[in-house]
């Protein structure tokens, strides 16, 4: 499918909203939406554009370093597939390193990268934790999503306060409680 393809796509989808009445053509907010739409999906869903592993590629050597290493409160927005609303919230990402590091930033990216697509909040919580475990190889990864679904919010049950949380615990997060509570008490502090 081409730009112009997709353009067409979203015309299409504005006469039907539309009834028919060919304010798409005419009306001077519309004329230019299809592109504006398509544009906006280039950077809402910018995430199929590249992988974990390239932003996990590149490591620096933890120096002996053995505790939790806790990215928290960072911002996230993402889509929903199945009903193409949006969900935004915060995430907290964790890891213990056996002997390499990452830059801290790449922890945002790897959740951005993951958000930035047509997701669920599972899958993308599931994700980032896997990727954590298969690039870095650490004793633990963990992943605690909390977000507010417009999907929740806009329709059907219209609850304005609700907010999901998800986690994914793998290795010592999952293995040891001590490890889970440690994490939990530095995400609340």
């Amino acid at each position: 499918m081409t730009r112009e393809d997709a353009k067409a796509a979203i015309k299409t989808i504005l006469d039907y909203i539309e009834g028919d009445r060919k304010g798409v053509e005419t009306r001077e907010g519309l004329v230019n939406t299809p592109e504006r739409v398509v544009s906006m999906f280039e950077e809402i869903f910018s995430g199929y554009q590249e992988s974990a592993e390239d932003i996990l590629d590149s490591t620096f050597n933890g120096e002996n370093y053995d505790g939790i290493v806790l990215l928290k409160n960072v911002e996230f927005h993402s889509t929903c597939e199945h009903h193409l609303q949006p969900f935004s919230g915060v995430g907290h990402v964790a890891y213990i390193p056996v002997d390499r590091i990452v830059g801290i930033s790449k922890l945002a990216r790897l959740l951005d990268l993951h958000a930035k697509r047509l997701q669920n909040q599972e899958r993308i919580t599931q994700s980032v934790a896997q990727d954590l475990v298969t690039y870095l190889s650490p004793l633990g990864a963990a992943v605690i999503l909390e977000a507010s679904h417009g999907c929740m919010k806009c329709r059907g049950v219209m609850k304005q306060s609700a907010s999901m949380v998800t986690s994914s615990m793998k290795g010592v997060f999952f293995e040891r409680v001590e490890a889970r509570n440690e994490l939990l008490q530095l995400i609340k502090s």
